[in-house]
């Protein structure tokens, strides 16, 4: 394959649970992607490496680099802080290489605003049960948590529906077949795009 020019920014979005991480590895992997690592002021988790999975901030050294404008988008979940630092993204797609946000739903929206050319994809559930039995199969949530994302996840996908934002809504049922459908959708709006 030859070396293109420019890469692609790709928003990836979807409620919590609904796959989103396993899907974006499997993507950078299938489209020799970079997957942008966001910058948050939640707690470390278990595992978790700072610079690797976000970079973890206080809130005053997120909200000085947010006054400082180094985040192409932001947002407040469940009472922290998160946002991609612009300047890696930019390198990286200036590099040839598809960069792939995972955000909410908020986060991608700001992006489709500055950046219309971005591919925005939505992750559904199959169904309501399934979504349940990956939120509560993380088993690193209470019981109060768990039921305040699936009313957060209720929530945004009607937002997502909504907003107007999202020009791809994807299933998520199986996983290979997902991102198989995922690739397709970026390569024919990569043709597109190369069109015009």
């Amino acid at each position: 394959m030859a070396a293109r020019s420019e890469g692609m920014l790709i928003v990836v979005s979807g409620p919590s649970g609904v796959g989103k991480s396993t899907i974006c590895a499997r993507l950078v992997e299938r489209l020799d992607g970079v997957l942008s690592v966001s910058a948050t002021t939640r707690p470390m988790g278990k595992g978790e490496v700072d610079g690797r999975n976000y970079y973890f901030l206080t809130r005053e050294e997120f909200e000085a680099k947010l006054a400082e404008g180094e985040f192409l988008e932001h947002a407040e979940y469940l009472g922290n802080l998160y946002g991609t630092p612009a300047t890696p993204v930019r390198e990286a797609i200036e590099r040839g290489k598809d960069v792939l946000l995972e955000i909410e739903v908020l986060g991608g929206t700001q992006v489709a605003r500055r950046h219309p050319e971005a591919v925005t994809i939505y992750l559904l559930p199959p169904d309501s049960q399934a979504l349940t039995g990956r939120i509560q199969g993380r088993g690193r949530d209470a019981q109060a948590v768990i039921d305040e994302r699936l009313a957060n996840a209720r929530k945004e996908i009607e937002l997502a529906r909504e907003s107007g934002v999202y020009r791809h809504f994807v299933v998520n049922d199986d996983l290979a077949e997902t991102v198989s459908k995922i690739v397709e959708v970026i390569e024919q709006e990569r043709q597109a795009t190369s069109r015009n």
